[in-house]
């Protein structure tokens, strides 16, 4: 495999108005790295993934449930989630995020 080189996650994505987007920036046979931008009052409801995955809050605030208990999450906040975890995520302000999805 070649190295991926990223100089600030970031700059990768803008917050969309009244939306979310997401982009794709790595993928290979072990993971797959997708940032997200939520405009305010933006949210994805519960859901679950069939793989474990990691989120990394980069830039401002959200409620993220996970298994139905809610935390409060801003810059620099981590999380780690096994495959099958019941989790949703609600922007409270603009809001940057990475996710990694792992086999």
């Amino acid at each position: 495999m070649a190295h991926a080189y990223l100089a600030s996650l970031r700059d990768e994505i803008e917050v969309p108005s009244n939306g979310i987007l997401s982009r794709t920036v790595h993928e290979d046979e072990r993971i797959t790295l997708v940032l997200f931008g939520f405009d305010t009052g933006q949210e994805l409801s519960e859901h679950t993934s069939s793989r474990a995955a990691l989120i990394e809050v980069l830039d401002g605030t959200a409620d993220i449930t996970l298994d139905g208990e809610v935390h409060e999450a801003g810059p620099g906040t981590w999380l780690a989630m096994p495959p099958g975890m019941r989790h949703a995520i609600r922007a409270t302000s603009p809001l940057v995020m990475s996710l990694t999805l792992l086999q």
